[in-house]
Formats: structure tokens, sequence, C-alpha cells
């Protein structure tokens, strides 16, 4: 059974998900701290809850989701995963996170790259990663068939989808992902989006106008 732990980073409120199981290893997705408080409250609950981070991973390379990529390698020194058409926009990080205000150390490298149907393993889960572009070149979501959820990062919310109008954002490339990739999803499934609250593809078919065409 994997836990999920969701915290709400930076001005943008981004979604950094900590996923973890009983065998305690951990990943972190999508990063997005980048002050000393918010740096402190990630360790302390890894700390309290006695986890052993093992991965990064980026769901897409936007800043506000890998502020913190770079305090991650060097607190625990642990390999960071990301879909290789948004390599070039993670080593922007530092510049483009300037832009908006913020003082933020570039992410490291890559350690590894992403790829549509891999499956990522710790502890004793499994996450699929579904390439999913639209909102940029490299998003992808994370679903755990067996735990009911997907974490979206900046493709689906709660009643919206991610911004096409960015640079390496496609409207249609981010419709074909969500109606090939993700609607197809049982209705009860999770959705933990990178901004905003929870909600579950059923609901999403009701209710999201951009896909009810409403």
């Amino acid at each position: 059974m994997i836990g999920v732990k969701v915290f709400y980073f930076n001005e943008l409120r981004e979604c950094t998900y900590v996923l973890s199981d009983d065998s305690k290893e951990c990943i972190i997705v999508d990063c997005g701290c980048g002050t000393e408080n918010e740096f402190r409250r990630l360790e302390k609950y890894i700390a309290e809850n006695e986890l052993k981070p093992v991965m990064m991973v980026n769901t897409h390379g936007h800043f506000d989701h890998a502020m913190g990529n770079s305090w991650l390698a060097t607190t625990y020194n642990i390999p960071s995963y990301i879909h290789a058409a948004d390599e070039a926009l993670l080593a922007q990080t530092a510049a483009i996170a300037a832009n908006f205000g913020y003082k933020v150390d570039n992410p490291p490298k890559p350690s590894f790259y992403l790829e549509d149907q891999q499956v990522l393993t710790f502890g004793r889960s499994e996450l699929q990663v579904l390439h999913t572009p639209g909102h940029s070149k490299g998003c992808v979501c994370l679903y755990s068939p067996e735990n009911n959820f997907i974490l979206t990062g900046d493709t689906l919310f709660q009643g919206c989808i991610g911004r096409t109008d960015l640079p390496g954002g496609d409207y249609d490339e981010i419709m074909d992902s969500l109606f090939k990739k993700i609607l197809t999803l049982p209705d009860d499934t999770v959705v933990h989006p990178g901004h905003g609250p929870a909600s579950t593809i059923g609901d999403e078919k009701l209710t999201n106008p951009f896909i009810t065409g409403s």
C-alpha cells in the first residue's frame, strides 16, 4: 500500500508528493520547496516517519516543480528522473525562478530518463509512467493501478487542465494525452494534481469543462 503525502510549496501552491510504503522507502515527486522553512517541513516529515528517500521524480521541467531538487540531491544523495524532452527546461530552473523572485540552485543533471510505459519501483511498490505531452513536451503522469491513484502533474487539475501557452505547450497534444492516456483509467481513480485539491477521473469526466466541452 502506497501512502501519499502532499505538501503545498512556494507561492504558486505547487503540490510536492512523498510516496512511501511499509518498506519505509520513499520517493519525492516534484520537489517545489524553495525556502528554509519548506525544506525543514519536508525533512521533518521524512525523519519523523523514518523514511528512506531513494529517488526524486519530476512530472515535468517547470521551475516551480523543481526548486528543491538541488537540496534533495545534497541532503539525501538520491538519483533524479525526468523525461528527456524536458531536460533542457529543467536546466533553466534557477534562471526562470529568478524572474519570479526566487533564488534557487539549478537541479542536478538527470540521473535517468523516464519513458512511456516504464515501471518505476521503490520498496515493494510500482508506478507506471505515462508520457502525457501538452503542458510541456516531457510531461508524464505516475499511475498506480494497485493503489488506484494517478499523479497528473500539470496535465490535469480539478476542473481544469494545464496551460498550453508556455514554450513546449500544445493544446491538441494535451487533449490527446487526456483522452487517450488519462481518461481511459477507471472512474474511481484518485487524481493527485500538480496544483490544487485531489479529484477523481469520474468527477473530471462529469464536471471539467475542458473535458465535457461545456
